[in-house]
């Protein structure tokens, strides 16, 4: 185990870390959607960069990558921007691409013009440019192009073409086991044949004032003047022997870039002194640099065995990335008596500042270090394991009780520290020059990683998961006799507390909040509170500097603000610098002002430097570089640029690419769109390089785009007009056919409804007609019923006539019966007389004259009553219907019997034998039989 420990700190002690070195954008090939090489690149007029890969030729203009491969499906070996045209070389093909109205690439063969000269099997590896020439150099000729003539001219070496090369005022090419020769009136000269020259593969050839310095592959650097080949000597020369020169690059400063195939890239100065050496181990995607190219931004672009990176040399930050971990992740940082020390998860870690010495780890230190504190002479580091004194590089233990957050200077007391730890506040006191822990101020038990003192010895302390305390401490720092627990501001994550111009300020996700020392509650800092809106909010650490500006971070930026010279406002600065590319450690970020203008920012992996004096940026122009558009579920259309688009009412979906081509690793270009005719205000910034507008209607559209970059909103606006015709059914001609349509159907349907009317007109005097009729048969009808009504009259008064008349017989009857029944019983002496008068009552009382009499009378109420029973019951009797008359009238059997002089059994008998002849059925009465006949 001891000896496990001992290996550990020889390690550290010794382990070689990067150079803090400017920041490298990697773009591997699962981003750019090619192939893993690119052997040449070359830069436009609008910034676009163009890569020849192993598929074709590879665009990026800042936002978007787009691949056109090669003609003949080979890999493309070279590209260089002449004017207006990107040429490129490929296996037995060269020629140049245009761009076309729609903003994409449109190829054509030089080279088909005169395919019967091309070798077999040639590649082109090089395009150069003199003057109105083009020069396509293979590893055997060099193809001479007369831009003005159209005509060709072949320079065939007989040992063939090693590389050729460009300075202002000549081209140069080696040829095997020959030399360095220089193109003249179309012909080769020998301008050396120095053994050196003629034994080492030449990687380039720069223009010196009057010589040429040249770099070879594997022996350096050499300076040729006349016929003399001089060594130039340079920092490197023995890592540039062993590491195979493949590509390189004068830099726009005079530098020099030199791509090797095993060691990365080397960044010299224009003396040989090496400024950068940049490879895998320190931030490359990889080793070999096949390709070297610098933009007009001195952005060094390398073309890489795997992917294609990017180095911002001119930038104001640099990085120092740890890709080991043995560094670990920046928490504090530090630059004391000329050492800058660095304080992470592993430890502390020092080395002299602004050299590219090893960092050294400083023994006793290991485990988290929470943050470094400077106070009389003193270099105190806050650790887990409590509280070390620093002495360059040793590391003395002073208070091991409890980890220890940070440290703060008690008022009116020089000799004493108040030191915020996992379990409270303790102090430090300083006797004679010795400092020592003194005493754990009693009564508050809380881990204080925030906390601020106050001339009344109040101490602030800001707790992550328990909000804001507020304790009194005593005169001899021993106690607090309590403490107050805001209730507002609420608490909050990775919230913080610190002191700025005397003033204590608390962050949360709520805001910014400043106490006020009367009141002594937290109120709302409207100002400061503003950078966290809009969903801003990552982190509640303050920071204050040396300089007094307090420090804030948020989702995109970094915030300083200062106090204005000219008003008490507080003046502020924005770093357009996100938290996702600084790679912070949310809730820890620390900031360091190492110098006058020079910060250190710790992060996961190591630290970046930033210099805001150089927080300048050159002004970009935003353009459209790609407009489509498509129906509905359809594949996109590109359509033109720089011309008034006019598209179908159904090609209404349209989507917008724009661009800023810049290729900064840490500024995030941002964006804002506004359609006119769609919309009336303008959109929220957006880092969204493009927009879809689907279904829109038609009428006529200006789409316009503005940028902003590093927080400044560029100069210009891209604008796009276009119009979404009508549909061919609403089109002027279409509107005028309608119209003739309307009035024709017009005519008709007026016509129509002529006709209709005549037709409703005749209809309805028809219908009056009709109706005229039918009301007279209905008056007829009318006058029927009343006929009717009044023979029905008739009828019943007959029958009433009827009955009273044949009541008024069988009373008669009754009466003479009755008579002639008293008369019977009277003595023999009157019996002549009596038995006169009982003969004339029997006359009186004959029942065929009263039958007769009713028969006539009955006849003549109820017409062929007695036919249509007769011809019913053919059976029945005189009698019989006589029977079925009387019931007719609904006579009872009571008065029926004086009418047949007989008794009211006798009825009921003749009753029943009438029922017999009629063959009724039981449950049929009689009466109501013969009712319904």
């Amino acid at each position: 185990m001891k000896t496990t420990f001992s290996i550990l700190c020889f390690l550290m002690n010794v382990f070689l870390f990067s150079q803090e070195l400017p920041p490298i954008v990697k773009y591997p090939s699962t981003v750019y959607g090619a192939g893993n090489q690119s052997w040449m690149i070359s830069q436009d007029e609008q910034n676009y960069l163009y890569f020849a890969n192993n598929e074709g030729l590879l665009e990026y203009n800042g936002t978007n990558w787009k691949l056109y491969p090669t003609p003949n499906e080979t890999i493309m070996r070279s590209v260089k921007v002449i004017d207006n045209k990107i040429y490129t070389g490929c296996y037995m093909n060269f020629g140049y691409w245009t761009r076309q109205a729609n903003g994409k690439l449109k190829y054509t063969s030089l080279s088909d013009t005169i395919k019967t000269k091309i070798l077999d099997d040639e590649q082109f590896w090089n395009i150069l440019k003199y003057d109105q020439w083009i020069l396509f150099q293979s590893l055997n000729r060099i193809y001479i192009y007369d831009t003005k003539t159209k005509n060709f001219k072949i320079i065939s070496p007989k040992n063939g073409v090693i590389k050729s090369f460009s300075t202002k005022s000549s081209i140069y090419y080696q040829t095997i086991n020959e030399g360095l020769f220089e193109i003249e009136a179309g012909k080769g000269k020998l301008i050396s044949d120095h053994p050196v020259l003629k034994k080492y593969t030449i990687v380039n050839v720069f223009s010196l004032d009057d010589s040429l310095l040249i770099q070879t592959q594997l022996d350096g650097f050499y300076k040729l003047s006349g016929t003399t080949l001089t060594p130039f000597r340079t920092a490197v020369d023995t890592e540039l022997k062993s590491s195979f020169v493949y590509s390189s690059q004068r830099l726009q400063d005079g530098s020099y870039a030199l791509g090797t195939v095993s060691n990365g890239v080397f960044i010299l100065s224009k003396e040989g002194q090496l400024k950068y050496h940049i490879s895998q181990s320190k931030g490359l995607s990889n080793n070999t640099a096949l390709s070297l190219f610098e933009d007009k931004d001195q952005n060094v672009w390398i073309g890489l065995d795997n992917g294609i990176n990017c180095i911002n040399l001119q930038t104001p930050v640099h990085s120092f990335t740890d890709d080991t971990g043995v560094l670990g992740t920046v928490y504090a940082s530090i630059e004391y008596n000329g050492i800058l020390y660095v304080g992470t998860n592993q430890g502390l870690f020092c080395r002299k500042y602004q050299s590219n010495e090893d960092f050294q780890f400083i023994r006793g230190t290991k485990g988290q270090v929470w943050s470094l504190f400077v106070y009389d002479h003193t270099l105190f580091c806050g650790h887990d394991s409590g509280t070390f004194i620093i002495d360059k590089t040793a590391a003395r233990n002073i208070f091991s009780g409890s980890g220890t957050w940070k440290f703060e200077r008690v008022p009116n007391a020089e000799n004493q520290l108040l030191q915020g730890n996992y379990y409270g506040i303790s102090v430090l006191e300083r006797t004679g020059k010795e400092w020592k822990f003194k005493n754990k101020i009693k009564g508050f038990d809380y881990s204080s990683r925030y906390f601020e003192i106050t001339k009344d010895l109040e101490v602030y302390v800001s707790h992550e998961y328990k909000g804001i305390f507020r304790l009194k401490l005593d005169k001899g720092l021993l106690k607090t006799s309590g403490f107050y627990s805001y209730s507002s501001p609420k608490k909050g994550k990775n919230a913080s507390l610190t002191k700025f111009n005397n003033s204590i300020y608390y962050a949360c996700k709520e805001g910014i909040f400043k106490l006020n020392s009367k009141s002594k509650q937290f109120e709302k800092d409207t100002l400061l509170s503003s950078i966290f809106e809009k969903d801003e909010y990552t982190s509640g650490k303050l920071i204050v500097d040396d300089a007094n500006r307090i420090w804030l971070f948020s989702k995109n930026y970094i915030h300083y603000f200062s106090a204005s010279k000219l008003s008490n406002q507080l003046k502020q600065n924005i770093i357009p610098i996100p938290s996702s590319l600084t790679n912070s450690m949310l809730g820890f970020e620390n900031i360091r002002q190492i110098s006058k203008s020079t910060y250190l920012i710790g992060t996961t992996d190591g630290y970046y430097i930033l210099n805001i004096d150089d927080l300048s940026f050159k002004n970009y122009s935003v353009s459209i570089a790609e407009i489509s558009i498509n129906k509905q579920n359809e594949t996109l259309n590109d359509v033109a640029l720089n011309e008034e688009g006019s598209f179908k009412s159904n090609e209404n979906n349209i989507t917008l690419n724009y661009t800023v081509p810049e290729y900064n690793k840490y500024i995030n270009t941002e964006y804002q769109y506004l359609l006119e005719g769609f919309q009336n205000d303008w959109s929220e910034w957006s880092t969204k390089s493009s927009v879809n507008f689907k279904n829109l209607s038609p009428g006529k559209y200006t789409f316009r785009v503005r940028a902003k970059y590093a927080n400044t909103i560029l100069q210009n606006n891209a604008v796009y007009t276009f119009v979404v015709l009508k549909p061919w059914y609403l089109t002027n001609l279409a509107c005028f056919i309608y119209f003739l349509l309307i009035l024709v159907l017009a005519y008709f349907i007026n016509k129509a409804y002529r006709n209709f009317y005549q037709k409703q007109k005749e209809k309805l005097i028809e219908e009056n007609n009709l109706l005229l009729e039918i009301k007279e048969l209905e008056n007829e009808q009318q006058l029927m019923k009343l006929r009717n009504e009044q023979l029905s009259q008739d009828v019943d008064n007959k029958n009433r006539e009827l009955a009273v008349s044949t009541m008024s017989l069988n009373s008669k009857n009754e009466l003479l019966a009755f008579i002639k029944e008293d008369l019977k019983k009277t003595t023999q002496d009157d019996s002549k007389n009596i038995k006169s008068v009982i003969r004339t009552i029997n006359d009186n009382i004959t029942e065929e004259d009263s039958w007769k009499i009713f028969k006539e009378a009955f006849d003549s109420a109820d017409k062929d009553f007695l036919k249509r029973i007769k011809q019913l019951h053919p059976l029945l009797t005189p009698n019989d219907l006589r029977l079925c008359a009387y019931l007719r009238l609904n006579l009872s059997s009571k008065e029926i019997a004086p009418l047949f002089n007989i008794s009211v059994r006798s009825v009921e008998i003749k009753r029943y034998r009438l029922r017999k002849k009629m063959d009724l059925q039981h449950e049929i009465g009689l009466v109501e039989y013969i009712l319904a006949v």
